[in-house]
Order: C-alpha cells, then sequence, then structure tokens
C-alpha cells in the first residue's frame, strides 16, 4: 500500500550517483509499506521504480506457487526495465521494507536518454548484468542440490562478514526450496558445528562450510 505521493525533493537525491539525480527529478517519488506488490509478473506495464530508500525483492513463481528471489536491490537501484519493449512483466518486485521510490514512465526515461544518451548505456549495461546474474542463478538451481546453493548463498553472503542476516523463509525464496528443507540444513550446520544462531534470522559463520552435505 502506498501512502503519500509528490515530486522528489533534493533531500531525496542525497544518496543517488550523479548520474541518476536527473533522472529522479523526472518522475513522483512515493513511500510504500513494507509488503506493498509494485509489479506482478505476467502484467503489463511500463513504468520503472528507482529506490530512493528502503529496498526491493524481485522475484518469481512457478506452478505450484513456489518463490525464487532474483535478486535484492537498494537505494540508487531501479527495477522494472525488462518491460520497456513492450512486453509482460518477467517477474514480480514488492517492498522488502519501508521504502520511498520514484516512479518513471517510458515517455519519461526516453525524454530523459534523448537528453542524457549516455545513460542509455548505462541502462544497457544494468540489463546485461541482470542478464548475467538470472544465467547464473538458473544454472545453481539446475546443477546444484539445495545444500549447494545453501552454500553459495551462505558464502557470498559471509565475503565481508562471517554474519548472515536472513531469514530461513528468505533463504528459502532465493534458492527456490521450502523452508523446511533450509531449516533442516541450517540445524545440521549448527550441530555440526559450522553455523552459530545469534538471534533470529541472524547466524554466524564459525568455519568453512563442507562441500557436501
Amino acid at each position: 500500500m502506498e501512502t503519500d505521493a509528490l515530486l522528489a525533493t533534493a533531500s531525496d537525491y542525497t544518496e543517488l550517483p550523479a548520474s541518476l539525480r536527473a533522472l529522479a527529478a523526472r518522475g513522483v517519488a512515493r513511500n510504500y509499506r513494507r509488503g506493498t506488490l509494485l509489479i506482478e509478473e505476467g502484467s503489463q506495464g511500463d513504468a520503472i521504480y528507482l529506490v530512493l530508500s528502503g529496498s526491493l525483492r524481485v522475484y518469481g513463481c512457478d506452478a505450484r506457487g513456489r518463490e525464487v528471489t532474483y535478486g535484492i536491490y537498494g537505494v540508487g537501484e531501479y527495477v522494472g526495465e525488462m518491460s520497456l519493449d513492450g512486453g509482460a512483466r518477467s517477474a514480480s518486485v514488492i517492498t522488502e521494507q519501508n521504502s520511498r521510490c520514484v516512479m518513471l514512465t517510458r515517455a519519461s526515461l526516453l525524454a530523459h536518454i534523448s537528453e542524457h544518451p549516455e545513460f542509455a548505456f548505462e541502462l544497457l549495461t544494468k540489463v546485461i548484468r541482470r542478464a548475467r546474474a538470472a544465467t547464473l542463478s538458473t544454472k545453481q538451481l539446475a546443477l546444484n542440490d539445495v545444500y549447494g546453493r545453501l552454500k553459495a548463498l551462505l558464502e557470498t553472503a559471509t565475503l565481508t562478514t562471517d554474519e548472515v542476516q536472513l531469514t530461513h523463509q528468505a533463504m528459502a525464496q532465493r534458492l527456490g526450496c521450502s523452508r523446511e528443507m533450509v531449516s533442516k540444513l541450517v540445524k545440521d550446520l549448527e550441530l555440526g558445528g559450522y553455523l552459530m544462531r545469534v538471534s533470529n534470522g541472524r547466524y554466524r559463520k564459525l568455519r568453512a562450510l563442507p562441500a557436501r552435505w
């Protein structure tokens, strides 16, 4: 559910890269509560969302309604660009927390590119990077078992710190499996002395995870 809608102000731009400030000025800033569905997979639409604060989760669902998370995007990121070709939305987007975003139409984006043609290259680069990330994610789902995917997730999340802050449900959404399966594996890793539960949704990696489980 959205709350107020108003033109973005200068104070909204402080966390944005310089290349995005002019683009943000073309849209309307809105506040969204946590759990607000901004984009629904399969729907039509040409709006993109530029994040000013908070974070958005991009995900898809299989035939059984099970979610797979494609990415989490925060301040300075934008989502929805894949629909600019006029096709149906390829994924859903929901707010992970209370968020403030600028909604931009296809027309306003094209006007920005007309005045700032260098932004077209930035947009293209973004699309290529996300396509590569999606390909890697698909390979992991196809070639790794659930533990292999969990290991990769935990190792990525603990690259800069030994702690990971993800609930079992959030892990399951990223891995494309059930929460029960994640809970079992995490519990086994705790019993094996590889992970320690610090608090709800927060774990500390104690040592390198085994190659197989």
